[in-house]
């Protein structure tokens, strides 16, 4: 089981897990998802994943599990909260749930964990330079690749471009609030893309999150010098990178 390990992604509205081939990135059992509690407070998520870990009892205890949070992580504290309470913000969260589910745990960002699964198995492979993966939901959440390798809690969903928080403008949720065309947004996600360009120069933009699955609907529509592609790991994606990181850093 070496190289075997639990991936949990958790969000505002769902907590899902799965047990994932860490050297292929295919799941190996169904996602099996809970409802995240109401109020999402520290203690009753913990108690949530610890109740999903159980699905996955015949596994010993030293088995790796990855968790990914929508929160800037440093070094296994939240520093943030989106859609979840105030109360994980400076927590040790890496701490919180070792203890509780009685294993080796890594945490990272959610969206880091989305992107280091498109680098290691989707879309990214072999990507040379800089990289940036965005997932278009609720917000556009955002992960930084050189050379493969990540440059965590980058947070570029919330550039200001036009002395707004671009995200309220560009997200796939803004998209739908506003009654959008795709050509309407495009035009919104091209002046989002072109000031990353601006800032950043990139190699590659990786697009995720839901929507992805009717990219053909609107990234031929966009005006850019970086190449742009969609994700191919979608609504895996979380569970697959946090799980394969999590692997790394307890082989290593």
């Amino acid at each position: 089981m070496r190289n075997h390990s639990i991936g949990i992604d958790i969000g505002g509205t769902g907590i899902k897990a799965a047990l994932v081939d860490t050297r292929s990135g295919v799941l190996l059992s169904e996602r099996i998802r809970v409802e995240t509690p109401e109020g999402a407070e520290p203690g009753d998520i913990s108690l949530a994943v610890a109740e999903l870990i159980d699905n996955f009892k015949d596994l010993k205890d030293q088995s790796a599990v990855g968790i990914c949070f929508p929160a800037v992580v440093q070094h296994g504290f939240t520093r943030s909260a989106a859609n979840v309470s105030a109360d994980w913000i400076g927590l040790d969260a890496e701490g919180l749930f070792a203890d509780a589910l009685k294993r080796r745990v890594h945490i990272l960002n959610d969206a880091d964990a989305a992107g280091f699964a498109e680098i290691k198995f989707g879309a990214g492979r072999g990507s040379k330079g800089l990289t940036i993966m965005t997932t278009l939901g609720t917000g556009i959440g955002t992960a930084l690749f050189y050379d493969s390798r990540l440059i965590p809690n980058s947070e570029l969903g919330h550039i200001e471009i036009d002395g707004v928080d671009y995200e309220t403008m560009a997200s796939f949720a803004a998209m739908e609030k506003d009654g959008l065309s795709f050509q309407e947004w495009a035009t919104r996600l091209n002046r989002y893309y072109q000031e990353l360009e601006k800032l950043l120069s990139p190699d590659l933009f990786i697009v995720g999150g839901g929507i992805s699955k009717k990219h053909e609907l609107f990234l031929p529509l966009l005006d850019l010098k970086t190449k742009i592609i969609p994700a191919e790991t979608r609504n895996s994606a979380g569970i697959i990178g946090a799980a394969s990181l999590a692997a790394e850093i307890f082989r290593g």
